[in-house]
């Protein structure tokens, strides 16, 4: 049994969790976490305990000094909460840690022990993937999940994904086995320009988000720090004549898969987020926010590490 001390009683609270590793292409997805955590000064209320599931030899400890005392970060995850204020405020439990060495699915079933005793009503998964997408084009950003209604009440597609899987396909699966409503949201970054940090992909994370769970999310510098990132991809492009020709063929074939959408729900998308940055409120019409079913308790039951999932 999980005990929390010291957390309040959350408010309508969606878990948000990234991890670092195979699932967290140019670091967008931790680093999008992190953004949350900083611009809303996330308090840290539990860790998970590092030797239960990491390799220090793969992730190894850090030693640093404070005030002259030397000390040992270990690697791991670590949960903290931040109230999201407005007209209609709402509580988010951030997960934010490093895709484990081992036991995927204990460590699946204590984040969902968390989930259940804070009365979390949806989890979404931030990941990144390597794909063929030019940087000159908007990041695409899918959101999947495992269950039919949630995918036709959210506008997401029902993930049909099989093949290798990471922490982000596996803790969504074990959400789906759970009862617990959950999402996985995924950035695609360019294969050629796959090194962190990626503050591009980062922003059409947060941007997909705040739409998703309906809140609005400062975003600081990373508008800026994303056209200064696009910008130098474009003068190390320009030096490479091959490598301009190949983004040049990647942005034709992204034009021409996208030219019978000149859709008219991606244009009203991007027009409601930019009437709540304007004035600093809701979308324009209020409405109760949708929210997914209250998931139950946890089975025991755990998900197997081979099942189908997303990436």
């Amino acid at each position: 049994m999980i005990e929390l001390e010291g957390v309040p009683e959350l408010i309508d609270p969606v878990m948000v969790a990234a991890f670092e590793g195979w699932n967290d292409a140019g670091d967008a997805a931790s680093t999008a976490v992190g953004h949350l955590e900083r611009e809303w000064k996330g308090e840290v209320f539990a860790a998970l305990d590092a030797e239960d599931y990491y390799d220090f030899q793969v992730n190894r400890p850090t030693v640093w000094l404070d005030a002259g005392v030397r000390k040992i970060t270990w690697p791991t995850t670590r949960l903290s909460v931040v109230r999201v204020g407005g007209d209609k405020p709402r509580d988010l439990v951030l997960v934010r840690g490093i895709e484990p060495s081992m036991r995927w699915r204990s460590f699946c079933n204590e984040l969902l022990g968390f989930a259940h005793e804070l009365g979390v009503e949806l989890v979404v998964i931030l990941g990144a993937l390597l794909g063929d997408t030019p940087h000159t084009r908007p990041v695409p950003i899918s959101g999947t999940t495992s269950d039919a209604d949630l995918a036709q009440r959210m506008n997401l597609e029902e993930t049909k994904y099989e093949g290798p899987t990471g922490i982000v396909g596996v803790l969504q699966e074990a959400c789906t086995h759970a009862g617990v409503p959950a999402v996985s949201l995924w950035a695609a970054v360019p294969h050629y320009v796959s090194q962190p940090p990626n503050p591009k992909a980062t922003l059409a994370l947060l941007n997909r988000l705040e739409d998703l769970i309906d809140v609005r999310i400062p975003l600081g510098e990373l508008p800026e720090d994303a056209r200064a990132w696009q910008v130098g991809v474009d003068q190390l492009a320009a030096e490479d004549t091959e490598v301009a020709e190949y983004v040049q063929t990647l942005e034709e074939a992204r034009d021409t898969a996208e030219l019978p959408e000149a859709s008219g729900e991606a244009i009203a998308r991007e027009f409601e987020r930019y009437l709540r940055r304007r004035d600093g409120g809701g979308p324009p019409d209020p409405g109760e926010r949708t929210r997914p079913p209250k998931p139950p308790k946890p089975s025991g039951d755990a998900p197997d590490d081979g099942d189908s999932s997303e990436e």
